[in-house]
């Protein structure tokens, strides 16, 4: 076994038999678990650390955008203004489309195959 993982079960042993977890907040409720099953397996940790750092992946700070620019164009009767709303809102499609392609291409292009074989050989 390795050392850093016996000496961690060793702390956690003496933590339990002290108490230390006694009294923690939430203890005895469920944990909430965040639901990753629309990310790709490769890119889950990643974004739970952004989470967790406070922030947000770029293709869903894009969606927010665009719902939020579809919002706006939804109740603009200015038309110069209308025109900017649409334009800004096709930047943005045009972006996330980007991002998606490049997803796409990475799970199904060469690497994709690639990645395949790797993992087949090491299973």
């Amino acid at each position: 076994m390795d050392i850093f993982l016996i000496m961690a079960e060793e702390r956690i042993r003496q933590s339990i038999q002290n108490g230390d977890f006694e009294n923690l907040p939430g203890k005895g409720k469920p944990l909430k678990l965040d639901d990753l099953s629309g990310v790709p397996e490769d890119l889950r940790m990643g974004y739970k650390i952004l989470k967790n750092a406070g922030m947000v992946p770029e293709e869903v700070q894009l969606k927010k955008d665009m719902l939020k620019l579809e919002d706006l164009l939804a109740c603009c009767i200015d038309e110069q203004e209308r025109t900017s709303l649409q334009s800004k809102l096709t930047e943005k499609e045009l972006r996330f489309n980007q991002l998606m392609e490049k997803r796409k291409m990475r799970s199904t292009g060469a690497f994709g195959m690639y990645r395949e074989r790797l993992l087949r050989k090491f299973r």
